[in-house]
């Protein structure tokens, strides 16, 4: 699978225009969903790996309403306001993996707006001394933990490899 797809204004790459088009379905696809917005000035280096992406202050979430792509421009509207607001890029960058839109604006070469849904947050369970019960197969195994206090049960299934991977921490001796 092909983690990030690449559309750039007048290339003769193959798949640009597929490309394109992905991106278009992939932010068409954000509708009604919240977003994170961030623009970041690209460094004199221009190694955009130099640019820091942790939160600030002017960085905006916001639920994003009728997000489509005409031509080349990407439109949408802020759930604060009704306006159409728009940008058209010389440059969209897509990370299929990491669900985050790169866009190079044609006005602003220097400044690049990274658009992306917010990170996963787990829940997370804490368990005092559960009850365990484990089953074992020929292609892995099922761990099962209760905590009678909490009436909560965990049921972990492990492919064979998960399954050696667990036991290879637990009688790690680098502690």
């Amino acid at each position: 699978m092909i983690d990030n797809l690449i559309w750039q204004q007048n290339s003769s790459e193959p798949n640009n225009r597929e490309n394109l088009d992905a991106i278009a379905q992939w932010w068409s696809n954000l509708s009604g969903k919240e977003i994170t917005w961030q623009q970041r000035l690209i460094p004199a280096s221009g190694d955009l790996q130099d640019i820091g992406w942790q939160p600030q202050k002017f960085d905006e979430k916001f639920v994003v309403h009728t997000p489509q792509l005409r031509g080349i421009t990407i439109y949408w509207r802020h759930d604060q306001t009704t306006d159409e607001r728009n940008i058209t890029p010389s440059k969209l960058q897509l990370n299929l993996t990491k669900q985050q839109l790169d866009v190079f604006p044609q006005s602003q070469s220097q400044v690049i707006i990274r658009i992306s849904l917010p990170e996963t947050v787990y829940q997370k369970l804490n368990l005092l001394n559960p009850q365990i019960a484990a089953t074992l197969k020929d292609n892995g195994g099922m761990i099962l933990f209760r905590d009678e206090t909490q009436k909560l049960e965990v049921k972990v299934t492990l492919d064979q490899a998960k399954l050696n991977q667990l036991l290879d921490r637990l009688t790690s001796t680098d502690k």
